[in-house]
C-alpha cells in the first residue's frame, strides 16, 4: 500500500542524483516533477518513476517549488530537493503522521554531508528545515535564495532525519556558492541598505562567520572539512556583500 502523499521535486540537469532521490520516495502514491528543460538524462530517469513530470522555464527556486506544490493532488505534500533521500525510518514517521497529525506542517532534521562525510558540528546539524505540510495551509515564500515554506497553523518536529548529500566535490561547492552569492545580492538589494551599510558588512561578516561556525559551533571537531567549510562560508558572506555593493554602485 502506497503512502498518500504527493512528493514535489524541481530538477534541472540532475542525472546525477534524481535516480536515488526517486528511488527513496517510490512507495509514496504521488510524485511530481517540474523540470527547467534539462539537457542530460534527468527526464528520462523521471520516467522510469512517474507520468506527472512537467517542464516550466526557470523562474527561481520559490516559484519552481510553488508550482509543484499546485500539482499536488493529496492532502499532505512533501518537497523533497534532487540531492536528499529518505529513510525508512523517515517514511514510517510520515505514516505515523499522518494517523495522528497534531500540526499542520513539520521541520524534518537533515543529515548534510560534505565530501562523503556526515557534518555533524558548524551548525549544520540537525538543520531543521519544514518540508512536510497540508497543501491548503503552507506555500513557499517568495525570495531569490535560500526559499523556505511558509505555514498558518501548529507545526512540529520529526526525529527521523532526512539524508543530504550535497556538496561532493569542491568545485561543486565553488559552483554553488557562487550562484547563491548573486541571488543573495539580489535579496539584500531589494531590502535598499546604505552603501556604508554594505561595505560594513562585506568588511566583519566573513571575521564573525568564520569564527561562528569554526569555534562557537564547534566546526573543528569536523575536522578539515570543519576548517573549509568555515573558510568557504566566510568568503561566500564577503562575496554576497561584495556583489550587493556592486549592484549599488553601479
Amino acid at each position: 500500500m502506497k503512502i498518500p502523499v504527493s512528493v514535489a521535486i524541481i530538477t534541472q540537469n540532475e542525472e546525477k542524483n534524481i535516480e536515488e532521490a526517486l528511488e527513496s520516495v517510490k512507495d509514496f502514491e504521488e510524485i511530481i516533477v517540474v523540470d527547467s528543460f534539462s539537457e542530460d538524462r534527468t527526464i528520462e530517469i523521471c520516467k522510469k518513476y512517474t507520468d506527472k513530470i512537467f517542464q516550466k522555464q526557470w523562474s527561481g527556486f520559490a516559484k519552481q517549488k510553488q508550482y509543484a506544490i499546485d500539482k499536488a493532488t493529496f492532502t499532505w505534500v512533501l518537497v523533497l530537493d534532487a540531492d536528499e533521500r529518505l529513510t525508512e525510518a523517515l517514511k514510517a514517521e510520515i505514516i505515523e503522521k499522518l494517523k495522528h497529525d497534531d500540526a499542520v506542517g513539520y521541520f524534518i532534521p537533515r543529515k548534510n554531508f560534505f565530501l562523503g562525510k556526515w557534518i555533524k558540528h558548524s551548525g549544520w546539524w540537525p538543520d531543521y528545515t519544514l518540508r512536510f505540510f497540508r497543501k491548503d495551509r503552507g506555500k513557499m515564500e517568495e525570495r531569490a535564495v535560500h526559499e523556505r515554506i511558509t505555514i498558518e497553523g501548529k507545526t512540529g518536529y520529526f526525529r527521523e532525519p532526512l539524508l543530504h548529500f550535497t556538496y561532493r566535490s569542491i568545485e561543486g561547492f565553488i559552483d554553488k556558492m557562487q550562484r547563491y552569492s548573486t541571488l543573495s545580492a539580489i535579496d539584500i538589494v531589494q531590502k535598499n541598505p546604505s552603501k556604508r551599510k554594505i561595505f560594513t558588512k562585506m568588511i566583519f561578516t566573513p571575521f564573525f562567520t568564520f569564527f561562528k561556525m569554526f569555534i562557537l559551533r564547534l566546526g573543528f571537531l569536523d575536522g578539515i572539512r570543519g576548517f573549509i567549510l568555515a573558510i568557504f562560508y566566510s568568503f561566500y558572506s564577503f562575496l554576497k556583500y561584495a556583489k550587493a555593493w556592486e549592484k549599488i554602485w553601479k
